[in-house]
């Protein structure tokens, strides 16, 4: 199944076959994989390719040699990064119906869920969803499901980016707020400390996967959630990995550095003025949007 992301960006004015470049080659997990970059907009993207549906319904990518994700099995990056979105969105969420589009095994949600009136997990993989039900966690694998203008927040992490048609699942999901309500999306930033000033290859190569169909700059998150009608978007950079992994990274080559002996200089002071750094000179890992409607 290809992908109609070029075709996206182009209509946003966010790449065209002379401003685009090739950045790879190859990707982690497919060879022979083009990766574009664009010189304009700064834009990262796969043309022309989609893993499909099955892949994540059945959650094969998830059981790498990476990390280990299998559902029900507390993972340290996962669980430490649902508890971040917990802090950083409860003033979004408490007291209000909310769903989580491509929640996995419900982290996030059920962090969150004694502080609103509502939740429902959106998830196709097949493992989750029975363990969300399991658990008592509302769910679904059909956005269809869940009536129109009935929920005042969407979340939704790591996912808007992985779609072959982003603008068309943007549109179905906005059908489901309320006037008012509130996009929250999170997608990997483009402008990367580790891509965009330290050019590192080994952490290269290990991002470009063929399930990252768009790495975005603050621009193409904004213009894409404006064209599909959010107004009063507001992105900001998130660091999630803290010096101690770049250090790996440029040391030995690899990622985890948070979890080695390096963690010992991951102080709450060090991380978090390392992350206002990133931040400023617009080279954190990750890219927030919240988005408004109406």
């Amino acid at each position: 199944m290809k992908s109609d992301i070029f075709d996206y960006l182009k209509k946003l004015g966010l790449t065209s076959k002379a401003t685009r470049t090739l950045y790879s080659s190859t990707t982690r997990d497919v060879d022979d994989l083009k990766v574009w970059k664009d010189e304009k907009s700064g834009v990262i993207y796969i043309d022309e390719f989609y893993t499909g549906d099955e892949t994540y319904i059945d959650g094969s990518y998830r059981e790498d040699n990476i990390l280990k994700l299998n559902a029900g099995k507390p993972v340290y990056e996962k669980a430490t990064n649902a508890e971040r979105q917990f802090k950083s969105n409860l003033k979004f969420v408490a007291g209000k119906r909310i769903a989580d589009f491509g929640c996995g095994n419900g982290d996030f949600l059920r962090l969150v869920k004694p502080y609103c009136s509502y939740v429902i997990g959106i998830e196709i993989r097949q493992s989750y969803l029975d363990l969300l039900r399991k658990d008592n966690i509302n769910c679904t694998n059909n956005l269809s499901a869940i009536e129109d203008n009935s929920l005042d927040v969407i979340f939704s992490c790591h996912v808007i980016n992985q779609l072959p048609n982003p603008l068309n699942t943007l549109i179905e999901l906005k059908k489901k707020l309320v006037s008012g309500g509130l996009l929250i999306v999170e997608v990997v930033h483009a402008n990367d400390f580790l891509l965009s000033v330290l050019e590192n290859e080994d952490y290269k190569k290990f991002t470009l996967c063929s399930l990252h169909l768009v790495l975005h700059t603050r621009e193409s998150l904004a213009l894409t959630l404006k064209e599909v009608g959010f107004s009063n978007v507001q992105i900001e950079g998130v660091q999630r990995y803290p010096l101690s992994n770049h250090l790996n990274w440029l040391a030995k080559g690899k990622a985890g550095g948070h979890k080695t002996s390096l963690s010992i200089i991951d102080s709450n002071q060090l991380s978090n003025a390392y992350a206002d750094v990133l931040a400023k000179i617009n080279a954190t890992d990750t890219l927030v949007a919240i988005a408004k409607l109406g």
